[in-house]
Formats: C-alpha cells, sequence, structure tokens
C-alpha cells in the first residue's frame, strides 16, 4: 500500500466578530485566490460505492479518492453527477462529503462539492449548509437549472443573486443535453465575469462556433474545466485549463499526462494519447454513467460491487469487457513534469491541465 501523508489539522472554526458567548461557530475558509488557482487539471468526479447489501462503502470510496490522487489527479468532485447524488438520501450525501473532505484536507488538493439546482432559493441554502459542513471546500458545482428552462437572462439573474450570497466560489456546470439550456458564447462570457463565479465546467455536448468563440476570450484567471471525457484533448488545445472526467477513475496518470503535454505545448505527444483516451471515454459511456465506470472498477478490486441504484440499470458484460480491452491497449503512464498555471488561462500560453 502507498504510505498517506500524515493528516493536517482539520481547518478551525472561530465565532463572529463581537459575537455572544455560546454563539454559533462560523468556518474560517481558505483565501479566494488559494482556492480559484486550484481549478485546473484533472479532477475525478467519484462514484460511491455500495456494498452487496446496498449501502455507502464508505471505507472503499475514501481509498478511491486516495488512488486517483496518487496516480496523478488534481483535486475531486464530491457528489457530482457520477456519485449518484440524485439517489443519496441526505444522510449518505453527508457522508460521501465527509470522507472526500477529510482525505482533501489530508492530501492539501482541492475539493468540489456538487449542490443546487432550479430553484434558486433553494440553491442559496444548500450553499451555505455546504460551507456549513465542508469549509475547506475549493467550490460548489452548481448547475444551470434543468428542467424549468429559464432564459439565459434567467439563468445569468439566478447564478448572480447566487454567488453574491455564497461562502464558496461556484463552478458553473453547463451541461445543456442535460438541462435544456443551451448559452451562447456572450452568455457565458458574462457568467464567466459575475464576481464569485470561479469557472464553468463545460458539456455542451460537442465542439462547435459558440464553444470555440467562448474558449477564445476568457476573462484572465477564470477556470474553463471540460465536462465531456471524448472532447477533453480538443478543449484543453482550445485552452481549457482541466477538466473534470469520469473517465479518469481509470487510467488516471493518461489523463493528467495529457493535459500536461498540451500544457507544454506538445501536440506530438499530446494527439495520439489523446486519440486513445477518447476511445476508452467513449467505450466507458456506452452505457448511462457511472455504470461501466463502476463496472470496470468492481472488475479490477477497486470497489465492492458494481451496483447502482434505479432508475439506472448495472453494465452489460460485454460494456464492461470493451472498456477493458481499451484500457489495456494505453500502456503505462509516462509522466511529464507539470508547469504552474499561467496567469491568463484564455492565452495560447495557458494550455494547462
Amino acid at each position: 500500500m502507498i504510505p498517506r501523508p500524515h493528516p493536517r489539522p482539520m481547518t478551525p472554526t472561530t465565532p463572529p466578530p463581537n459575537a455572544p458567548p455560546g454563539s454559533a461557530v462560523r468556518p474560517v475558509l481558505p483565501s479566494p485566490s488559494r482556492r480559484t488557482a486550484a481549478l485546473h487539471g484533472v479532477h475525478v468526479p467519484l462514484v460511491t460505492p455500495f456494498t452487496a447489501g446496498g449501502e455507502l462503502a464508505t471505507d472503499a470510496l475514501e481509498e478511491l479518492a486516495h488512488s486517483v490522487l496518487d496516480a496523478g489527479a488534481t483535486g475531486i468532485v464530491a457528489l457530482g453527477t457520477t456519485a449518484e447524488a440524485a439517489t443519496l438520501d441526505p444522510a449518505e450525501r453527508a457522508a460521501v462529503t465527509e470522507v472526500c473532505a477529510r482525505v482533501c484536507h489530508e492530501r492539501d488538493v482541492p475539493l468540489t462539492v456538487g449542490t443546487g439546482g432550479n430553484d434558486t432559493r433553494a440553491t442559496e441554502r444548500a450553499l451555505a449548509a455546504l460551507a456549513a459542513q465542508a469549509p475547506q471546500a475549493t467550490a460548489a458545482l452548481v448547475p444551470v437549472p434543468h428542467f424549468t428552462r429559464p432564459s439565459a437572462a434567467g439563468v445569468l439573474a439566478h447564478f448572480a443573486r447566487l454567488a453574491a450570497g455564497s461562502p464558496l466560489p461556484l463552478v458553473v456546470y453547463h451541461i445543456p443535453y442535460r438541462t435544456g439550456q443551451p448559452l451562447d458564447a456572450p452568455a457565458l462570457r458574462e457568467l464567466a465575469t459575475l464576481p464569485g463565479i470561479a469557472g464553468i465546467k463545460l458539456a455542451p455536448g460537442r465542439i462547435d462556433e459558440q464553444t470555440v468563440a467562448f474558449l477564445g476570450e476568457l476573462p484572465p484567471g477564470f477556470a474553463l474545466l471540460a465536462g465531456d471525457d471524448v472532447l477533453l484533448s480538443p478543449l484543453l488545445a482550445l485552452g481549457a485549463t482541466g477538466g473534470i472526467l469520469s473517465s479518469a477513475h481509470l487510467a488516471t496518470g493518461r489523463f493528467a499526462e495529457l493535459a500536461a503535454a498540451w500544457r507544454r505545448g506538445d501536440p506530438a505527444r499530446a494527439r495520439p494519447l489523446g486519440h486513445a483516451l477518447a476511445r476508452l471515454s467513449a467505450a466507458l459511456f456506452r452505457e448511462p454513467n457511472p455504470a461501466v465506470v463502476k463496472g470496470v472498477l468492481h472488475a479490477q478490486g477497486r470497489i465492492p460491487t458494481p451496483d447502482v441504484r434505479l432508475p439506472l440499470l448495472p453494465a452489460s458484460p460485454a460494456a464492461v469487457t470493451a472498456a477493458l480491452r481499451h484500457l489495456t491497449r494505453l500502456g503505462p503512464t509516462h509522466p511529464l513534469p507539470l508547469p504552474a498555471p499561467p496567469a491568463h488561462p484564455g492565452s495560447p500560453a495557458a494550455l494547462t491541465g
């Protein structure tokens, strides 16, 4: 087993200034600059492992978090779509957050936590609760409101209100094929300029004119994280600062290698690796995520069962076998030194991972 770093003291809490004795404490949060500087590289949105009895397998979750960090991930994401967060009850979501927060604190790496929905007021309350539970979190991953399909102006108003009151920086999760809400480049650029919005997880489903236009004029210091695993390499080539990638549970080091190659300006190395990883990602998303990822992790002995919760179904043996075949073809990782994140992620020199 790989030795783990010694745990660091947990983030202290302090009462508000001039508070009377016995009043509630509030978390001492990391500085905004340290938080946003961490939003680059490969972040793994962890699956939620289940036991054969359907309970959370928290030991497996903790080991999984350590293993992807050992392999080269920059940080982890708790309670994303890959975690099946919609199927977890409040106590389970709290347990997942606690495990991920503890690992990230021990390893001194960024933690992003998914929260929010299509109710602005409820999302405000969720953000406040998250900051109290996990004060060391780097950011909250908040989706564009789904189902109600507000106008672009409504989306901007939603995030302006959230950002104005949120104790945590926000990463906007833009995934129009799930939310039903497309946003053009001017709307995305306006979102990116809102105070309190640290980045966008961009999962457009394709690279079109609006995607290219937005990536061509990112605000200085803004984090653009690829959210479509198959499109990671071209998005990095266009200026993305990293990615939140379910596929990076597997071949984590190769994903980190790809990000480093683009950032170092090494397309000869990045292009073939990017194509190989895209083939792996396509195989892992052949059936609804995270079924195939869980099937492969279980086949590797890294989680106790391949189980997902309804309405998802476990991956077919054929899908798991195909993904394992692509994984075998990737070969070993060839690590590259990772340069420091540039000051202007939108510039050509900012092809970062």
